[in-house]
């Protein structure tokens, strides 16, 4: 499509020789209007919406600059082409403060506004380029930062995140997910005709009106877990608008999905004060719907609420005290009720596998091994998950997960000195780039006293808390000073020092040399002392 361009020109004649004997087309454009002055010309610019506007400066009523002040207001992409009688400096002077991109003196010829628009063609194709790189690429980023918030939202539903955890990525996701009540609706869609195994116009019809339903309601989060299962998230300040918004939206589902080939089978979990706790109202949901269905229901004595809870101390205990002899024992009594649900239906078997996984995770963590070390499901949960069909499968993968927990224990059984230090070697790896990074919030963090933690450090170390943050500290300067260009000052922002120059005091009585020195030093040569 060619760019528009506009003149305004008070002497007719020279208006129309140039409105009549520049070849537009040619150079990419389409002559879209002209005007005898800036009064007459802006609201024709308005409507017009020109990509170039070429003005004379000296017309009545409203001049060449005065116009271009407000276009430069009102349309800033606009690019302005100065026309002038006068070769007086002012004038371009004025021009060039108000971003006039050509100023060109008469008489004008079609030559002299060949090659400006020429130049102009080229300028306006590059902007228009990267107009549509920059906005598909928002696209992308918008379509990756919704991928993530649904994904962190299933793992908060499920509950395999922590508080920590939480809180740092719903804030870095920009996902506000404050409240003081909080409930879950799940809809599963069921084909009208059981042959059917699968039919994706009919399934996305229903996710459609969901989505319809939902859209604009800050307060109402859809995760589109699977093609037969819709997870609904309600967050509000009060328990009576949060069931009142859960009925509202349940009516208007049914009510518009009446006239689809599907049936829609709707569970609803109870309200929950805190956000870590939803997950419980997730899986009352999951096996609300289990009863309008008639799924399997639990062997157990216990009522369902607390059947679905019981493996969860469980795990936590066997993981303290118990051995691998006890596992069978362990599995059919706490495990199998809950695990005969999760073969037919996959998401209380993501709840299952996550949360013996995540169990054990902490446990291992408590212990200050390295989880990915140890658990190397953490790397690959979604094949793992995708091979589990039967529950022999998961009594295998469960047996699996939780011996390397027990062997993780028996091998720090009789280091617990070690496994703590190395809870607080990995706190302080984290946190050395915070100049506030202290003994005392350390030692708070594997509950220690400041005084206790200390003299353990020193202990297993062989160095003291500050030997250990200083030579961590060091080290990443020496990788920014080798692989960088940033100044000693950034540099010792970022591995956490406030002062520059301290930072430089330091380096120097420890590696042996200043940074400017140790950056310009030929990497051949012999380390310096300490380096």
């Amino acid at each position: 499509m060619p760019f528009k361009v506009f003149l305004v020109e008070d002497e007719i004649v020279t208006r129309e020789n140039i409105r009549d004997n520049v070849s537009w087309e040619a150079d990419g454009f389409e002559f879209g209007g002209e005007a005898p002055d800036g009064e007459v010309a802006l609201p024709l610019l308005q409507a017009i919406k020109p990509d170039v506007l070429i003005t004379d400066i000296k017309m009545p009523f409203m001049d060449g600059l005065e116009l271009s002040r407000i276009v430069r207001e009102k349309m800033p992409e606009v690019k302005i082409v100065i026309l002038s009688g006068h070769d007086e400096f002012e004038y371009a002077q004025q021009a060039i403060k108000l971003g006039v991109v050509e100023y060109l003196l008469k008489p004008v010829s079609a030559h002299d506004l060949h090659q400006v628009l020429q130049k102009l063609s080229a300028e306006l194709e590059q902007e228009e380029k990267e107009h549509e790189s920059l906005e598909l690429l928002w696209g992308q980023i918008e379509q990756n930062q919704a991928a993530l918030r649904e994904r962190l939202l299933l793992h908060i539903v499920v509950g395999a995140v922590s508080p920590a955890e939480m809180a740092e990525q719903t804030q870095l996701l920009n996902l506000n997910l404050t409240g003081r009540w909080y409930l879950i609706v799940v809809v599963r869609i069921e084909l009208s005709d059981p042959r059917q195994r699968f039919n994706y116009p009919k399934y996305e019809k229903i996710h459609q009106i969901v989505q319809s339903v939902v859209e604009g309601d800050p307060d109402i989060f859809l995760l589109k877990k699977d093609w037969e299962e819709l997870v609904l998230v309600f967050k509000s300040y009060t328990r009576d608008i949060l069931e009142g918004d859960k009925e509202r939206i349940i009516d208007q589902i049914k009510q518009q999905s009446a006239g689809t080939d599907c049936r829609l089978v709707i569970g609803c979990g109870s309200p929950e004060k805190q956000l870590v706790d939803i997950s419980r109202s997730f899986i009352e949901a999951i096996l609300h719907i289990q009863e309008q269905s008639r799924a399997a229901e639990p062997e157990s004595g216990l009522e369902k609420s607390e059947w679905l809870w019981a493996e969860k101390p469980a795990v936590e205990e066997y993981l303290k005290s118990g051995t691998k002899a006890d596992f069978d024992n362990f599995f059919d009594t706490r495990i199998l009720p809950l695990a005969r649900t999760a073969v037919k239906s996959h998401i209380i078997k993501v709840y299952l596998f996550m949360d013996v996984l995540l169990t054990t995770a902490r446990f291992v963590i408590h212990l200050g091994g390295d989880v990915l070390q140890i658990l190397p499901e953490f790397q690959n949960i979604e094949t793992v998950l995708s091979y589990i069909k039967t529950i022999d499968q998961i009594r295998d993968c469960t047996r699996r997960i939780l011996h390397s927990g027990l062997e993780f224990r028996e091998r720090s059984v009789n280091f617990p000195q070690t496994g703590m230090i190395e809870q607080a070697k990995e706190y302080i790896d984290r946190h050395y780039t915070d100049p506030g990074l202290s003994l005392s919030e350390v030692a708070a963090h594997i509950n220690h006293s400041p005084s206790h933690f200390s003299t353990l450090f020193s202990q297993v170390t062989s160095q003291t808390f500050k030997e250990y943050i200083t030579q961590i500290r060091l080290k990443k300067a020496k990788e920014l000073l080798r692989s960088t260009a940033q100044t000693s000052s950034e540099i010792a922002s970022q591995v956490g020092y406030i002062d520059p120059h301290y930072f430089s005091s330091v380096f120097k009585k420890k590696i042996g040399l200043s940074p400017k020195q140790y950056r310009n030093k030929p990497r051949k040569e012999s380390p310096a002392p300490g380096g």
